[in-house]
């Protein structure tokens, strides 16, 4: 059956063609299992909380924008009754009845692993489309200061502040000449926008939605993970083709339910810090369920994610099995307004099978983020750019502490033991992966930044003593946890790829000499695999091995050593530093130029570096998931969610590889001179 909505309705309407529903909450309190909701344009200014979901990938219920990007659903209400209060800044009182059980200027931003270096609220205050900056005082509103954090420190300058009067919240804000009676502005009032508040909700598509403006909490993976659009521990989701942008936390959460006993328990209790508290939830959701049969399996494409404060997509045990592809995830956390350990375009724990496919990522303070358990992950056919430190200008030589706390890279891996499949990427940021796990496999990349955190940050930060971070591994393709292991480092692989030393600005030489002794972050930024000088071969550390019969042997660290390097066909640039024990390393002899060229929407790349490939001779090996072979402590495979092998006879376009490959993410010279992305 198809429902239809159409906010221009008379308030009577019945949900047919002749006479549609006004509001998209009523279709969703009747749609069933093989029902469309075909929405009008229109700005619907409400909370989507679905009471039915679908039975099967064939019979779910659609929700269906009948133009792209024209039905708007946002948290937001608009405001239309500033009074002048003094200089730039104008003054509103707003009952607080509009919010119901959920005032967002009452309600701070907290959680697990939040740094609340500044107080901020859930709420927040948009001139014409754009957030404004909260401040502490009504003083900051009257006499604003830049801050310098901020990727657009120009509009900083907007600041509100916020008090409560007898049962009215009042906002006070500075829009700097602008009359807000005539401009749009919007405040929060909606904690969410799409999103069940029951679990279980399952398969629902939500196709060509314009979402925005909501008042999200903090989503840590302790506990319960919202988002403005998100299923909620369910199964079997789409959201395709939705601009999706200004959640005060997070815009999609595939993240966890709430936990009884276990919901920010590290911050309110405090005794057992957060990662054992991250295992306990983790069993306690498999003992209530938590499987490839009732939960993720989830497929986000073609989004357009922008502008949220903590995360585009967050997601803690229920986005397993998902697929997340083409997708353009850009300016997320650019006003520094948030901090903490849980900020990127993408942060995921327990990203089990997890395939990152064709996104366009950049201007994030951090790209992807892999927390714990990417296990069976694949990141491949991505273009990253420009996720670190975008405010500095060239020559700039004195930098403020307080820019550098931005820093991210394109992609982190962390305290995982794999496999994790990174291949056919372009990354351009200054860092492009942060490796503190084991189990990974870099194999056809364009890697223009650096390594960093090699051999670290997988301890807990105690001042004296030991306190390693032991993590689940899980059986092969299923959610069970299999065991638990700390770190060893190592198990890496890297074949087929190029390293291309960039000019490095001066801030982050700054960062790297003062990044020494950091067990979190070594500030590396010299391109290449030599982070791993030190770590054995395969052949050095099965020699440990040799004669050993356990009880009563010769002690040694055979267990406790890093583990093994394996690394071939990569092409070194501009002084970029290979692995010292890698097998045959190419260097390219002149110097290599590369630009990432953006106009009307395309992105190419301007290099001379196939000119350069052409004077090294090149033997490079065909790369298998039966070369890569097995994640040490899972003793899994390198291979596809099914569990089939993979040949990389595909580049980043999805072109054809001959028998004889040639090194990075492109088939040939030919592919390099191709559009990488269109925005559309």
């Amino acid at each position: 059956m198809d429902i239809y909505v159409d906010q221009k309705a008379s308030r009577s309407g019945t949900g047919t063609r002749e006479n549609p529903f006004q509001t998209i909450s009523r279709a969703a309190q009747i749609a069933r299992a093989g029902d469309r909701v075909l929405v009008a344009p229109g700005v619907y200014r409400e909370y989507v909380d679905p009471k039915n979901g679908g039975i099967s990938d064939d019979l779910r219920i659609q929700y269906i924008s009948q133009e792209k990007g024209a039905a708007v659903i946002t948290g937001a209400e608009q405001i239309k009754s500033w009074i002048p209060y003094e200089k730039d800044v104008w003054m509103v009182k707003i009952p607080n009845g509009i919010f119901g059980d959920y005032n967002p200027y009452t309600t701070l931003v907290e959680g697990d692993w939040y740094i609340p270096f500044k107080p901020a609220h859930t709420g927040e205050v948009y001139l014409n489309g754009r957030a404004m900056y909260e401040a502490q005082t009504l003083q900051e509103v009257l006499e604003p200061a830049v801050f310098l954090p901020s990727w657009d420190p120009e509009f900083s300058l907007y600041k509100w502040y916020t008090e409560q009067e007898e049962g009215r919240t009042i906002l006070y804000a500075n829009f700097h000449g602008a009359d807000p009676n005539a401009e749009n502005v919007e405040i929060n009032v909606r904690r969410n926008c799409f999103y069940p508040s029951e679990t279980g909700k399952s398969f629902i598509t939500l196709s060509g939605f314009t979402v925005c403006m909501a008042a999200t909490q903090w989503a840590p993976p302790t506990a319960y993970q919202e988002g403005m659009i998100g299923p909620h521990w369910s199964r079997g989701w789409i959201i395709e083709d939705c601009d999706i942008s200004n959640s005060k936390c997070s815009g999609i959460s595939l993240g966890k339910y709430r936990q009884k006993g276990n919901d920010n328990k590290w911050l309110h209790k405090k005794y057992k810090d957060g990662t054992q508290t991250e295992r306990e939830c983790i069993c306690q959701a498999q003992a209530e369920g938590w499987s490839r049969e009732t939960i993720g399996s989830h497929i986000i494409r073609r989004c357009n994610i922008h502008d949220c404060g903590q995360t585009g997509i967050v997601g803690h045990l229920g986005g397993v099995f998902s697929l997340i592809e083409d997708n353009h995830i850009h300016h997320i956390n650019n006003r520094q307004n948030l901090a903490g350990a849980e900020i990127g375009g993408i942060k995921m724990h327990a990203a089990i099978d997890v395939v990152y496919r064709r996104n366009h990522i950049h201007h994030c303070t951090r790209g992807i983020w892999l927390d714990w358990q990417a296990q069976g992950t694949r990141v491949t056919q991505n273009l990253f750019h420009h996720n670190t430190l975008p405010n500095l200008k060239p020559g700039q030589e004195n930098v403020d502490p307080q820019v550098l706390q931005g820093i991210g890279e394109d992609l982190f891996v962390e305290v995982s033991h794999g496999p994790t499949l990174i291949d056919n990427n372009i990354m351009l940021s200054e860092r492009s992966v942060k490796l503190a796990c084991q189990g990974v496999a870099l194999v056809h990349n364009l890697i223009a930044g650096s390594f960093t955190a090699v051999g670290i940050g997988t301890d807990n930060g105690s001042k004296t003593l030991s306190s390693p971070r032991y993590t689940p591994y899980h059986m092969p393709h299923r959610t069970e946890v299999a065991g638990f292991m700390t770190f060893l480092h190592g198990d890496a692989r890297f074949y087929n790829n190029i390293f291309i030393q960039q000019p490095v600005h001066p801030a982050l030489k700054a960062m790297e000499a003062h990044s020494a002794g950091n067990e979190w972050d070594d500030g590396n930024i010299t391109v290449g695999t030599f982070p791993y000088n030190g770590y054995p071969t395969f052949e050095e550390w099965d020699k440990e091995f040799d004669g050993y019969c356990g009880m009563g042997s010769e002690p040694s660290d055979r267990y406790y050593m890093h583990l093994p390097v394996w690394s071939e066909g990569n092409v070194y640039c501009n002084g970029a530093k290979p692995w010292e024990k890698e097998n045959a390393p190419l260097q390219a002899t002149g110097r290599v130029s590369l630009e990432l060229e953006e106009s009307g929407g395309a992105y190419r790349l301007k290099t001379n570096l196939y000119e350069e490939l052409s004077k090294i001779k090149l033997s490079v090996p065909f790369i298998s998931t039966e070369l890569l072979g097995m994640a040490f402590e899972p003793e899994q495979r390198f291979e596809s969610p099914d569990g089939s092998a993979i040949l990389f006879d595909r580049d980043y376009f999805g072109g054809h590889r001959g028998v004889f490959p040639v090194p990075g993410p492109f088939a040939g010279h030919e592919s390099a001179d191709q559009i990488l992305w269109e925005t559309t």
